[in-house]
């Protein structure tokens, strides 16, 4: 019987608004929900409403003009720069030799849309792709069951997340792994070979335990004990609950934002939020681009997704035409403290916060996300994306894309990172032949 912590994790992966917020005990017979607020939220019979209109529909694939085709070599930059040999790893942030399953999936599903550009030869992709298989099977796991949040990418020892090595390792995330199984399942339809070999390492990986009555759950081990929390809020939680289902696992009650969502109107557009507030189960709560995108460029949109996409971008282009402030909203890494911020289109109960993994607010941090215009122009290519990603073009390095320029002062963001740029390869993958998942 392990004790269901109340406590949000204060790592900054812990990920994608993993936080804890159920009372109760986890136990062999499942999960007993009291008179808390989650228990109020999820017994509630009338699912949110969804409305008809989209505002935005995704465009179909369409081919890649001379600059797509250099801002993609741009973004490959990374993954050669950053490129481990010893273990088949990448760096999360570049020249730091720190990563996690969520950004090694990322890494897997780059080398596929690289490779689908042709940014790299076929025999490159299968050398660079046994590497990170060969990495993946050599992986100690938290307590023999799931991959640690955290691994050093030149030895692959458990790390936390400040890289420093902890035997026992630090816990799991189950949307990070949910990212690797959605980057495996494409991997593996689209090299059936290596099919015999992805079971057999997910058979050594203990699935089940991310998964309880429906939803997402992580651990956590602080003080010798383990921890066991729900993991994911709106967009964030459906992602990772596609990329579960895709091996079978029971994600159902995830996999709908139906019945946490409300609808909150920011500047002027009707955007669906997530009903499990901060002030009640003590998470962060931020509503951005990344988990749309995703999806799209991954999997395709479904219904729900699509409407709830379109509102997302939709609350960011109004805010430009109502402020004349640039605005492109995602999940960075910043080149100052506190080095990883969620920026939101609402989180927290306010319109456009800007919130840390413990929950406090740095507006005047906002960046102008490269990933989320190159991202959000795939989908839609809009007038507006076309202006912003030119206004943006500077932020091309040689080797790769830093991560967007602040909103207050128009200095960039120099972040490196693997998700910026593998989210640009994905984007424009999706761009030239759709989602990778075909």
């Amino acid at each position: 019987m392990a004790h269901v912590s109340l406590q949000p994790e204060k790592t900054r992966n812990s990920n994608r608004m993993s936080w804890a917020f159920v009372v109760g005990l986890l136990a062999t017979a499942g999960l007993a929900v009291g008179t808390d607020g989650w228990g109020q939220v999820m017994r509630q019979n009338t699912l949110a409403t969804l409305s008809e209109e989209l505002r935005h529909v995704p465009q179909p694939a369409r081919g890649l003009t001379a600059q797509d085709w250099q801002d993609a070599e741009t973004a490959w930059r990374y993954f050669q720069a950053n490129f481990r040999a010893e273990t088949g790893f990448v760096d999360a942030v570049d020249g730091h030799p720190n990563a996690t399953m969520w950004d090694q999936g990322s890494h897997l599903l780059a080398l596929m849309a690289a490779e689908g550009l042709g940014l790299l030869s076929r025999q490159d992709f299968l050398t660079r792709s046994e590497a990170l298989m060969a990495g993946l099977e050599r992986l100690p796991l938290f307590e023999g069951r799931l991959p640690n949040k955290a691994y050093d990418t030149r030895s692959l020892v458990m790390v936390d997340y400040a890289n420093t090595p902890v035997a026992e390792g630090v816990g799991w995330s189950a949307l990070d792994v949910a990212r690797m199984l959605m980057a495996l399942r494409v991997f593996e339809i689209g090299e059936p070979a290596y099919g015999p070999r992805i079971r057999a390492l997910l058979a050594q990986w203990d699935l089940s335990a991310m998964t309880v009555d429906g939803r997402l759950w992580g651990a956590t081990r602080e003080d010798g004990v383990t921890q066991y929390t729900q993991e994911g809020r709106i967009g964030y939680e459906q992602y990772g609950a596609r990329a579960a289902a895709l091996w079978g696992l029971d994600v159902l009650e995830a996999s709908t934002a139906r019945p946490i969502l409300a609808w909150e109107t920011v500047s002027g557009v009707e955007v669906a939020a997530d009903r499990r507030r901060a002030s009640s189960f003590g998470a962060i709560t931020p509503v951005l681009s990344e988990p749309y995108l995703l999806q799209a460029f991954e999997v395709g949109l479904n219904s729900e997704s699509r409407l709830l996409a379109s509102r997302v971008y939709a609350a960011q282009e109004a805010r430009y035409v109502q402020t004349g402030a640039a605005t492109m909203v995602s999940e960075d890494h910043i080149d100052q403290e506190p080095h990883f911020l969620y920026g939101a289109v609402y989180g927290n109960g306010r319109d456009w916060a800007v919130v840390a993994e413990d929950g406090s607010l740095h507006d005047d941090l906002r960046t102008v996300s490269l990933k989320a215009t190159i991202g959000w122009d795939a989908l839609y290519g809009t007038a507006y994306t076309e202006n912003l990603r030119e206004e943006l073009s500077d932020l091309a390095g040689p080797t790769g894309w830093m991560a967007g320029r602040y909103e207050a002062d128009g200095r960039t963001n120099s972040a490196l990172t693997l998700n910026t740029n593998a989210v640009v390869l994905e984007a424009l993958h999706y761009k030239l032949k759709g989602p990778l998942l075909r």
